[in-house]
């Protein structure tokens, strides 16, 4: 049970980053993509460090004491909302979410069956494959749905 609750949140999620990537879109179109993801962080930062203040419990390892490669995983964010103000005026907030989503599964099934980042294994499947092959279809459909019609005179 607490898998699908996991699953259930995971997808309240991504439709939280296809809603900040609309707003912000638009936002970056008015004062800038820079601005843009200026704001998200500094308002992220905000708001987390509240929750650290008030919310999370204590942890053995700090910032400080954790191996030093893990931090990066920071730096990722940054790119990330510089692409999607980008892209979103100019492809559709359901291209450019689908685009992600398929970059995530496919670096998530790298990591997965070769084990990166200190996780465990997960090998490739025929399932796994096959579920990369029809979100990239999905992902070919939804951009073609944005091209208008060609008709071809007889």
């Amino acid at each position: 049970m607490t898998e699908i609750i996991m699953i259930i949140l995971a997808i309240i999620a991504g439709a939280a980053l296809s809603v900040q990537a609309a707003i912000n879109g638009k936002l970056g179109a008015q004062v800038g993509v820079m601005r843009s993801a200026f704001l998200t962080f500094s308002l992220g930062a905000l708001i987390t460090g509240l929750l650290i203040l008030f919310v999370q419990t204590p942890h053995v390892a700090t910032l400080l004491t954790v191996p030093k490669w893990q931090l990066m995983g920071a730096l990722f964010g940054v790119p990330y909302i510089i692409i999607m103000v980008t892209a979103v005026p100019r492809v559709g907030t359901a291209v450019a979410t689908v685009a992600v989503i398929l970059g995530q599964l496919s670096m998530g099934m790298l990591i997965d069956n070769f084990g990166w980042l200190n996780n465990p294994p997960i090998a490739f499947s025929w399932q796994r494959v096959a579920a990369i092959l029809c979100l990239s279809v999905a992902l070919w459909l939804i951009y073609r749905s944005n091209q208008p019609a060609r008709f071809v005179a007889p």
